[in-house]
């Protein structure tokens, strides 16, 4: 962008706003240097010194219900949104009037009241959440733009290939900045990138692309205005390509100069962007020298004193360490109707509910392989398409980390999406997206952000499916706190636990067993909700306590019948949810039969057996009659073949034989 260009837009106004807002910035990121040389910042500081003119020219355009996704050098972004100087360095000091409240420090910061999304510690995660703020603001019909603030590193990674596809195929409202300041951490990017630039890259996926001065503020000022005005009419993405240099470590107290000179970085300290501006706009007549000297004195005095006041404000609160994992209002759900007479299928049950819930709630949407026109692999979705359109039933490329990080960013930013990923060795490409962002971004945000995300699909052996087609990692997934589980194994409850999922505010991981999909039983045509956390009594017993998850209920109850023969009453639980878990439900009937025996297909150690067997003996050992057991698949990848596939999972006749062998002891 040449000096004619950025000259003939500005004014003196926009020129000491930039300024100021660059002041801000350094002046800030240098306390926190010299706060963390004194030991007051806790743990990691990554400064943005010699990076302001980026945040501050592309921040200038947005507004306040515009959004923006980060990364963990996200100060001068957070500052540039409008962060005041003393909340940041207030988060940094690990306090309560901290931005995030003492909940993220450095890496983690989070205003969504105006508009800061959220900084984050993993790499690219912020490109595809940006892409689901773009998808977020075409579902709800607003002009929003969600901007991107990346280094050179993440286009390294998976996250930014798949986020800048996505953004070109659904024409996203979204800019992709990089701020290319040549070292990823101690990695050269001229070593780590076989392509030498990245705004270059956009023709790649069909996108404007750009490559400027990073510490040319008016350059980027004027670049990004063209960018954003794309974006709210309807033009799409643009990436854009910032080169500069970070002039301090990467972070403080870290070694600098074992992967580079001491003379760059003192040639790059030269290229001050403030300075740069200063000397520009004082030498064009557009300020003076003591006006800008003025707004540097005055921001000074005012960080010294945020820092002081941060200093002196209180810790946050013990007892609220464990708050906001989970929304924390109590839901208020009526009891679920009887099933009645009617007679679907388990696909049929989640069909009716997700379509009663998209026809009362234009928030939602559903994104996967194949469930747009064609309906779902597992007709999942057939119909939809027709009804609701091509935005609501979005089919989506191969890129499962893509969509789910996508799922994450539409969820912060008031939509409410669905994420049909088929079968959930799949959805482990997301593991990251699921664990780090999704189950960790209302706890990270002190409960400012919901997370209604709903991830759906099958688990389980059968029909020769093979090793990644066949997993049951419910146990892995209901280790993570932020999460909740759930494992129906009727159209019953498949259909209330689904609405109860569109009607929550907490990501819901939804795994059906493929070989219920036809099941068939009796299902009331109105909506109802089964509440997370709420075991079912499938039969009632009185010698033996048998709990069985999904499709091992239905071989669970086969063997009580069988046993019921032989004068053995079982009572059989069903825990519906893995996460939450009722152990109260366990807890009663063990006092009852004085026996537990629990049966999953998934394999045994860490399993889900393993924690229900561990909460039973703390809260009931005086009840146990006898030991408890577990009988789970085979520790094994699911083989192809028929006969090994029938060796590996649970069958009804060792459900029995593991009732007598426990009845005996």
């Amino acid at each position: 962008m040449n000096t004619a260009q950025t000259k003939s837009t500005l004014d003196r106004s926009t020129v000491l706003s930039l300024y100021r807002t660059m002041q801000v910035i350094r002046q800030t990121e240098e306390q926190l240097a010299r706060c963390h040389q004194k030991g007051l910042v806790l743990g990691a500081c990554h400064t943005y010194v010699g990076e302001e003119a980026i945040a501050t020219g592309v921040c200038a355009h947005l507004t306040g219900e515009d959004a923006v996704f980060s990364t963990h050098r996200g100060h001068g972004h957070a500052l540039a949104k409008g962060v005041k100087p003393a909340s940041l360095i207030a988060e940094l000091f690990g306090r309560e009037s901290g931005v995030s409240q003492g909940r993220g420090g450095s890496m983690h910061l989070f205003a969504p009241e105006i508009g800061l999304m959220g900084t984050s510690g993993i790499v690219g995660a912020c490109v595809l959440q940006a892409c689901g703020g773009g998808y977020s603001a075409r579902i709800r019909g607003t002009d929003q733009v969600s901007v991107a603030f990346f280094g050179d590193g993440a286009v390294n990674n998976g996250a930014f290939h798949e986020g800048c596809n996505m953004a070109s195929i659904w024409n996203l409202p979204v800019l992709l900045i990089c701020e290319n300041n040549q070292f990823a951490t101690e990695v050269a990017f001229e070593y780590s990138s076989g392509i030498p630039d990245v705004g270059r890259r956009a023709a790649n996926y069909g996108l404007p692309g750009f490559e400027v001065d990073g510490n040319d503020v008016l350059g980027i000022y004027e670049t990004a205005r063209e960018a954003i005005e794309r974006a709210r009419s309807g033009g799409g993405a643009t990436l854009i390509e910032c080169k500069t240099y970070r002039t301090r470590a990467h972070a403080e107290g870290m070694g600098d100069y074992s992967y580079r000179t001491r003379e760059d970085v003192a040639e790059w300290r030269e290229k001050c962007p403030i300075r740069r501006l200063a000397e520009r706009v004082i030498g064009e007549g557009i300020v003076t020298e003591e006006e800008l000297f003025a707004i540097e004195t005055e921001v000074k005095t005012q960080v010294l004193a945020d820092s002081k006041s941060a200093e002196q404000a209180a810790w946050p609160e013990a007892a609220t360490a464990a708050s906001h994992v989970y929304f924390e209002e109590s839901p208020n759900v009526p009891a679920a109707p009887e099933p009645g007479t009617r007679q679907i299928n388990y696909i049929a049950a989640t069909h009716e509910a997700l379509d009663y819930e998209m026809q009362h709630n234009p928030a939602i949407f559903v994104m996967g392989e194949g469930i747009g026109a064609r309906g779902g692999n597992f007709a999942t979705t057939t119909g939809l398409y027709d009804k609701y359109g091509a935005e609501r039933l979005c089919d989506t490329p191969i890129c499962e980390r893509g969509f789910v990080g996508l799922a994450c960013g539409a969820a912060m930013t008031d939509a409410r999406p669905i994420i049909d990923f088929m079968f959930i060795d799949f959805i482990n490409d997301a593991f990251g997206e699921m664990i780090n962002q999704i189950a960790k971004m209302q706890y990270m945000s002190a409960g400012r952000l919901k997370m209604p995300v709903l991830l759906r699909g099958c688990i389980g052996i059968g029909h020769s499916a093979a090793t990644h087609h066949s997993g049951s990692y419910h146990s892995i997934y209901s280790h993570i706190p932020g999460l909740r589980v759930v494992v129906p194994s009727t159209p019953y409850d498949a259909k209330g636990l689904f609405h109860h999922a569109l009607r929550c505010q907490d990501p819901v991981l939804f795994l059906e067993h493929r070989e219920l999909y036809g099941m068939k039983a009796a299902v009331p045509e109105e909506p109802y909700e089964i509440e997370f956390g709420k075991a079912s009594v499938m039969r009632e017993g009185t010698d033996i306590t048998v709990v069985g998850i999904a499709l091992m209920v239905h071989k669970v109850l086969q063997a009580a019948e069988q046993m019921e023969a032989d004068g053995v009453s079982v009572e059989v639980i069903d825990p519906r949810t893995v996460s939450p878990l009722d152990t109260d439900t366990i807890l009663t009937s063990v006092a009852k039969t004085g026996r537990l025996l629990i049966v999953d297909e998934a394999f045994q150690p860490c399993s889900v057996g393993a924690e229900i067997a561990a909460r039973i003996v703390d809260q009931g050992f005086d009840e146990l009659d006898a030991p408890i057991k577990r009988l789970n698949g085979a520790f094994t990848p699911t083989p192809y073949s028929p006969t090994l596939e029938a060796a590996v999972v649970p069958h009804v006749e060792d459900i029995v034989k593991e009732i007598k062998q426990l009845l005996r002891e």
